[in-house]
């Protein structure tokens, strides 16, 4: 089992729980992006620079991930590809994507882009707050206790 980030988008703040949880863990830690960025030194955290491109870092994931990977992302197209290939998805909220509800999380998401498209809708979610970041802690927890437990 190993942990995928979608690093391009990826907070800082999140970014910096999953290196503690890397280590804590010693489990495999990757990051993707199309841009350099700073990542500890550490056997078990890697960065991988793709090509710049609409989604190529998300297809690099979507194609990469196996049974039992965790994909951080807040990207829900991608986290239903995750699924897809028995992955599992969290996002920088807290959210878990599943088989059980990653549909339900589509279908909500296609619908708000519809009414963004129309401005009906207009901006984005709020900014990430601390109980945002707590909640993230706490789902990573829960999911790499019953990973690494068996």
């Amino acid at each position: 089992m190993q942990i995928w980030v979608d690093a391009d988008a990826c907070p800082g703040p999140i970014k910096e729980i999953l290196f503690r949880a890397a280590d804590r863990r010693a489990v495999q830690l990757t990051l993707v992006a199309n841009h350099a960025m700073r990542v500890p030194k550490a056997p078990n955290v890697r960065l991988l620079q793709v090509e710049q491109g609409f989604d190529v870092a998300d297809n690099f994931i979507a194609d990469r991930v196996e049974e039992g990977d965790l994909v951080i992302t807040a990207d829900i197209p991608l986290a239903a590809d995750v699924v897809a290939n028995g992955g599992v998805a969290l996002n920088p909220r807290g959210t878990l994507y599943d088989s059980e509800n990653i549909r339900g999380h589509l279908a909500r998401r296609n619908f708000m882009e519809e009414l963004r498209s129309t401005g009906q809708i207009t901006g984005g979610p709020a900014a990430l707050g601390k109980t945002d970041l707590q909640s993230f802690a706490n789902a990573l927890d829960r999911y790499l206790t019953r990973a690494t437990s068996g």
